[in-house]
């Protein structure tokens, strides 16, 4: 992983321009803070672990949950008739989709299709699937928080004849 830090000296002067009441004390402080650049193929992609999905998905990491900011991203890309096990969120998720098409749906609802450019906002607790069609893979970039240390509650499989009827419904 590679990391990309401000100039001390640039630091130093963005710090006294945004604050120009600041003492040396605060400008210490913000010296010591730095963006980080992590270059893309620096994460490893993971295979979509059998137990959580059903055909080929693989995940690329983008950002783990920290402190000062508790939720995590990945980009998720799933290939033709592959999906998730119906799961939760306990903080909610995003969905972003940026290509592919796919379909998502909440328990006892209709399916709806995805298309690159479509956003999701899954509530918290709202028990739901996504993955692609029978035909096309999907991608999405996947935001979702972190309560507890976990981001996801996962549940039993959508089986095929529930996959099946939500790609031949979808809205």
């Amino acid at each position: 992983m590679s990391h990309k830090h401000i100039g001390t000296a640039a630091a130093a002067s963005f710090a006294l321009l945004a604050s120009p009441a600041a003492d040396t004390s605060e400008a210490a402080a913000q010296i010591q803070r730095s963006q980080t650049v992590t270059r893309a193929g620096a994460q490893a992609s993971i295979k979509g672990p059998a137990e959580y999905v059903t055909g080929s998905v693989r995940v690329d990491p983008l950002f783990a949950a920290n402190e000062s900011a508790p939720y995590s991203g990945g980009m998720v890309t799933f290939e033709p008739g592959a999906r998730s096990n119906w799961h939760t969120h306990p903080t909610g998720q995003h969905l972003i989709v940026i290509g592919g098409v796919g379909l998502t749906q909440e328990w006892n609802g209709a399916a709806s299709e995805l298309r690159a450019g479509d956003l999701v906002w899954c509530p918290p607790g709202v028990k739901h699937w996504h993955g692609a069609t029978p035909t096309s893979a999907l991608t999405h970039i996947a935001i979702s928080g972190v309560s507890g240390g976990k981001n996801v509650d996962w549940m039993e499989r959508v089986t095929d004849e529930q996959y099946v009827k939500a790609a031949g419904s979808r809205k």
